[in-house]
């Protein structure tokens, strides 16, 4: 069994406007040391898989569906878990 992290975040060529309106409302909150802000997303997979295949199983999920890799760009971490 595997855990699977899954970070997405738009490239840095790709305007965030989410983004920018957190940042100016933390400003309006006094936060003025927050310079920018970069909404993204974050996943948690449970893996039931043998072998040594689950990063390009997970890669294959993240072009496929998970990220628009057009606009997003993607990570991962894998942590083999003890299944209870």
């Amino acid at each position: 069994m595997y855990k699977v992290k899954v970070y997405i975040t738009l490239r840095e060529s790709v305007l965030d406007p989410q983004g920018t309106a957190v940042m100016h409302s933390l400003h309006s909150l006094t936060y003025e040391d927050v310079k920018d802000v970069r909404i993204g997303k974050y996943m948690e997979l449970m893996i039931e898989k043998n072998g040594n295949d689950v990063d390009q199983l997970v890669r294959d999920m993240c072009e496929r569906l998970l990220a628009n890799t057009v606009i997003e760009d993607y990570r991962f971490e894998i942590k083999e878990v003890v299944s209870q």
